[in-house]
């Protein structure tokens, strides 16, 4: 598996997994009918720095940003987001990504990385927490979940 920066030309590689994705809603909290250009500012846009996965073929098989998560004084806690093609799923690209990230994030002279919203019953969270990360609280009730109904948000970090 190779990860890189993405170039524009990715964009409708990455497009349709991540509206299925979002699409789904259960795990983001983007609107489940976002349109292709809002989802393209909302992924894209800068200051974020994009990243694909591409397996030996070269098919995107997923994507990630990281992002600063403040401003100003606060500009060194990064922020990331991280979608892996559905039909790819179970392969350590979620894993290869999330490394990825973490170490272009402290390349990049980030402190730390907050996620703001990860919903609780996203399968991602036991990733995060193999990978350092901690639950610093949980925001109950916050998500309606599509098929569990209402359930909470974590706010989680990790040092860098």
């Amino acid at each position: 598996m190779l990860i890189r920066e993405a170039a524009a030309d990715d964009w409708p590689r990455i497009w349709p997994f991540w509206h299925r994705i979002v699409a789904a809603g259960d795990t983001y909290t983007w609107a489940r009918d976002t349109s292709e250009e809002a989802a393209r500012a909302l992924w894209t846009n800068p200051p974020k720095r994009v990243y694909v996965a591409e397996d030996e073929t070269g098919t995107v098989v997923g994507s990630a940003f990281v992002t600063p998560n403040y401003g100003g004084p606060a500009d060194r806690i990064a922020n990331a987001g991280f979608m892996v093609d559905p039909d790819h799923g179970g392969r350590g690209i979620g894993r290869a990504l999330a490394e990825h990230i973490l170490t272009a994030a402290r390349e990049q002279g980030f402190r730390g990385m907050v996620f703001n919203a990860v919903v609780e019953t996203n399968p991602a969270v036991k990733l995060w927490l193999s990978l350092g990360f901690t639950i610093l609280g949980t925001v109950p009730d916050a998500f309606d979940h599509p098929r569990d109904g209402r359930v909470g948000l974590h706010v989680m970090y990790r040092a860098l």
